[in-house]
């Protein structure tokens, strides 16, 4: 299946002033948060581990400019902070997350991978390299089997896609045609492994025709191609008789595979090639390209506009209490009269 524009690419309009700068600030808000959090998992502030997401955003800014949060569902892996921030969750809440603290998104239990906002249909973040892939496909069929008509977005790394996991699910989401988009963010190295040592067909949009999933190449780096390509490929699936899609997004991360990781495994070359295609900067030719122009001025205010809002995180996020000792026993089990449980999604 060759990875091609969709018919239904001609009805994606064209950005106008005020969407470029919407991307735009959602980036570099992106941007700005996690480089601060680096900043402060290296100052001690937060522990555990803690996988960074720049270079990426123009992936998780595109999925959400495309979807529609008020029926349509997310679920990622455990690089996650960019995806909860672009999906809407309070800049604070996240912080607070990653600083294990009780105001935090998952109340400080999660951690840096661990982002779940129900409230705004995130439904993770999770560790396990391929484990949401399955969970995503239950989303979509939960969609299917109320007759309702929510997409659910599915996020995960090139490494994924050698588990049985991810083949079993294209198959039963193809068989069963549920409203499932599989997005692979292709950043080219799993942990420290590059893809061309680990997969034997590099092509990842090319997975899916053994379960008869249409495949499509996108350019991860340009949010404009991450909203029309997610835009098509939900328009396919959401109809009652639609078919998954699989997307893979070429992409790459600026920084190692977490904050533990040197990235001694590339050359600073390669990285500094690679970052002349910052999302932040293709988006600004296109507008340029567009004649849309962006002054300076109007730059500087959306910077000191993220600044503003990035330190009010922190400082949120150093002030707010931590998780009661009693709380380690809540959230362990659910309990019957808990009406999340009946929470139709």
């Amino acid at each position: 299946m060759p990875a091609k524009a969709s018919p239904l690419a001609e009805k994606v309009p064209a950005p106008d002033r005020e969407e470029v700068l919407a991307l735009y600030r959602r980036m570099l808000l992106l941007r700005r948060f996690e480089e601060a959090a680096g900043r402060v998992y290296t100052e001690g502030r937060i522990g555990g581990f803690c996988h960074l997401y720049i270079g990426q955003e123009a992936i998780a800014v595109g999925v959400h400019a495309a979807l529609d949060p008020a029926r349509d569902f997310l679920v990622n892996g455990y690089r996650d902070h960019g995806h909860a921030l672009a999906w809407g969750t309070e800049p604070e809440r996240v912080m607070a997350e990653l600083y294990g603290r009780a105001s935090g998104v998952t109340k400080g239990k999660g951690g840096s991978m661990h982002m779940f906002d129900a409230a705004r249909h995130n439904y993770g973040g999770y560790g396990i390299v391929g484990g949401q892939v399955p969970l995503a496909v239950g989303l979509a069929f939960a969609q299917r089997y109320r007759q309702a008509d929510g997409v659910v977005v599915c996020l995960f790394g090139e490494a994924a896609v050698n588990n049985g996991s991810f083949h079993e699910s294209l198959n039963m989401a193809a068989l069963w045609k549920l409203p499932c988009i599989f997005l692979c963010e292709n950043n080219r190295y799993g942990m420290g492994t590059a893809i061309e040592r680990s997969s034997a067909v590099t092509e990842v949009w090319q997975r899916g025709s053994a379960s008869a999933v249409r495949g499509e190449l996108v350019d991860g780096m340009d949010v404009l191609a991450m909203r029309d390509a997610v835009a098509r490929a939900a328009a396919e699936c959401r109809p009652r008789d639609g078919r998954p899609v699989l997307l893979e997004a070429r992409t790459y991360r600026f920084r190692g595979h977490s904050m533990a990781d040197p990235a001694t495994y590339r050359t600073r070359e390669e990285v500094e090639q690679q970052k002349k295609r910052d999302p932040l900067n293709v988006l600004a030719e296109h507008a340029r390209a567009a004649g849309l122009e962006l002054p300076r001025g109007d730059l500087e205010a959306l910077e000191a506009e993220v600044a503003k809002r990035v330190q009010a995180a922190l400082e949120a996020a150093d002030q707010a209490p931590d998780p009661a000792p009693e709380a380690i026993w809540q959230d362990v089990y659910a309990s019957p009269a808990d009406p999340a449980l009946h929470r139709e999604i």
